[in-house]
């Protein structure tokens, strides 16, 4: 008899980012009473300016909504990138001292015999 293979579900797929949530507490509630204001103003306002007061509202209440702010997402994914790349520099720092006081000590100990080329050079070169 075969064996049946379970079926697993799948919670994502390559075409669908999962949601995470990065704005929380009163940054959400804020952006959700900000969003509302500005919508309501920017339609009393009516016009280009009144417009685009209603497109800012719009997306900071879709950031209140969701929970997820790309701008925040994008801050962040910088910052980390910035923090990666001081640790690097950190450790090349800390593996140059190491370098550098393992030279030290390797010359200070150093003993050199015969011509020495800068204060006699040899004849005929």
């Amino acid at each position: 008899m075969s064996q049946l293979k379970r079926v697993e579900r799948i919670e994502t797929t390559p075409f669908q980012s999962p949601s995470e949530h990065n704005v929380h507490g009163w940054e959400r509630l804020g952006s959700l009473a900000g969003g509302v204001v500005m919508v309501g103003k920017g339609l009393r306002r009516g016009g280009i300016f009144g417009l685009i007061q209603v497109a800012i509202g719009g997306v900071a209440l879709a950031r209140g909504i969701t929970g997820h702010s790309s701008a925040k997402s994008l801050l962040e994914k910088s910052r980390q990138d910035m923090n990666n790349v001081r640790a690097k520099i950190e450790r090349a720092g800390e593996e140059l001292g190491r370098l550098k006081a393992n030279a030290e000590a390797a010359t200070s100990t150093a003993t050199v015999t015969g011509n020495d080329s800068l204060k006699s050079p040899k004849a005929g070169v």
